[in-house]
């Protein structure tokens, strides 16, 4: 079998040097070698056993990937979603409505790779080439007819999606991230537009309309459906949140639907009925997905509520600016005490929107405690300094251990007060160093309040 990954070499197996951002397979050739490699695809070298030379082993690799596992799952219908915030809600969504309504469908993100009993965590929101071409293989023996998935801008940029085209695609919104890899705004708005250029049958394209840049996505080719409060397409019509769901109202096809979701927040008004709008596109009525949204759930990690006492304890995954903003400003709406924050910023990653997240966690905050958020090989003290060294508001302490960041807050709660414990979401475990230690927020939070 063909490998990309060294680690995972069995004897027998042919292991191919695959050349990525931060890491070059030809360093790991010994090692594959080492763990029963026969025979190795690679770019230059000499090797021990069977050794072919290729100009390029990512041509090779995607060339042989299109060529013996496309075939298998070509027939299965393929959405995609991109966008900062709000692509795992979307998907996740779409994934409930589809397999509620009769058709089998599988999904790719941030969570994992879902189908049927089936749930695998990942590495990377859109794998690399090899293990999506595996996966949508293994979800087509499986019976599943649909695929939705998160396509991320590093995987756009990178051609992860080498040789995929979408019957649907989807844009939530775009701001500040991952600027680290791309640099400027513009060059992540051209990653993630790639995505609106390899569509294909009805090339169905579900636009947040609100968005500033929504125009860039917009492929005349594609059968573009605008969702917005001034679209003439899907239109929001009236909103109403509070911190156990939202109400709203939206019109289409010269008719008005009134919703009640078990969520919470305006943004998820968007990530809903995006989600609709791709399930209604293959060939659902309105009226189908509305009988079932009652039993639609957010997925792990998005504003998960935990009532303690009279306090209302919220676990969310915002590690951007824009989602950040977004969480605490719907916290304000229905906040009747103070609301504290716990929140961090990954290490070894974009540098500049440390500020800027800590500037806005105060601004919606009564007070906030910055803590770690996967480290990974970074002083946590530089972090800590790039979050908090220009601050003059006194609202706020550093606590590196998360653990007692969470026991901190929850001892600070008082009468009708809410904790936002923001950064980690559904994620189960810390990464400190190279090493990855389960933690999880939820856990660390059940194990308190239970004390």
């Amino acid at each position: 079998m063909l490998k990309t990954d060294s680690r995972l070499v069995e004897k027998g197996d042919t292991f191919i040097a695959i050349k990525n951002v931060n890491t070059d397979g030809h360093d790991f050739i010994e090692s594959a070698i080492k763990n029963g490699a026969v025979k190795i695809i690679c770019e230059h070298g000499n090797y021990s056993v069977e050794t072919q030379i290729v100009p390029s082993t990512r041509k090779y690799l995607e060339d042989y990937l299109y060529n013996n596992y496309y075939p298998k799952f070509k027939d299965m219908k393929l959405i995609g979603v991109t966008g900062t915030n709000g692509k795992t809600t979307t998907c996740y969504l779409v994934y409930q409505m589809l397999n509620k309504l009769g058709i089998k469908c599988a999904y790719i993100g941030t969570i994992g790779f879902y189908y049927g009993n089936h749930k695998e965590e990942l590495n990377n929101t859109t794998p690399d080439i090899d293990i999506l071409y595996k996966m949508f293989t293994e979800a087509s023996i499986n019976d599943c007819k649909c695929m939705v998935m998160e396509v991320s801008s590093h995987a756009l940029d990178m051609n992860r999606i080498h040789g995929l085209l979408f019957d649907e695609v989807a844009f939530t919104n775009l701001t500040q991230d991952h600027l680290d890899y791309h640099k400027t705004i513009e060059n992540y708005a051209n990653a993630k537009k790639k995505l609106f250029y390899k569509t294909r049958n009805d090339k169905v394209a579900i636009i947040n309309g609100d968005d500033p840049m929504f125009e860039t996505f917009i492929n005349p080719e594609n059968n573009n459906i605008i969702v917005g409060k001034n679209s003439n397409d899907v239109k929001i019509i009236d909103v109403k949140l509070s911190h156990l769901g939202t109400h709203f109202s939206f019109s289409y096809d010269s008719n008005i639907y009134n919703v009640s979701i078990d969520m919470v927040g305006l943004y998820n008004v968007y990530n809903y009925l995006t989600a609709v709008m791709l399930v209604n596109k293959l060939g659902f009525s309105i009226e189908d997905i509305l009988n079932i949204t009652p039993d639609i759930k957010a997925p792990s990690g998005r504003m998960e509520l935990i009532k303690y006492n009279t306090n209302s304890i919220f676990i969310d995954y915002a590690h951007t600016p824009d989602a950040v903003i977004n969480v605490l400003k719907n916290a304000n709406m229905y906040k009747k005490g103070k609301i504290i924050t716990i929140i961090g910023c990954g290490g070894d990653r974009d540098r500049t929107k440390r500020p800027i997240m800590a500037d806005e966690t105060l601004k919606y905050s009564d007070y906030a405690i910055f803590t770690n958020d996967n480290p990974r090989t970074e002083d946590e003290k530089q972090i800590m300094d790039d979050m908090t060294s220009h601050l003059k508001s006194h609202n706020f302490e550093i606590i590196y251990d998360r653990v007692d960041a969470i026991k901190k807050a929850i001892e600070m709660l008082r009468e009708k007060d809410i904790l936002m414990l923001l950064g980690k979401g559904h994620e189960t475990y810390q990464i400190i160093g190279k090493e990855k230690i389960h933690f999880s927020d939820k856990e660390e939070v059940l194990k308190c309040i239970k004390k």
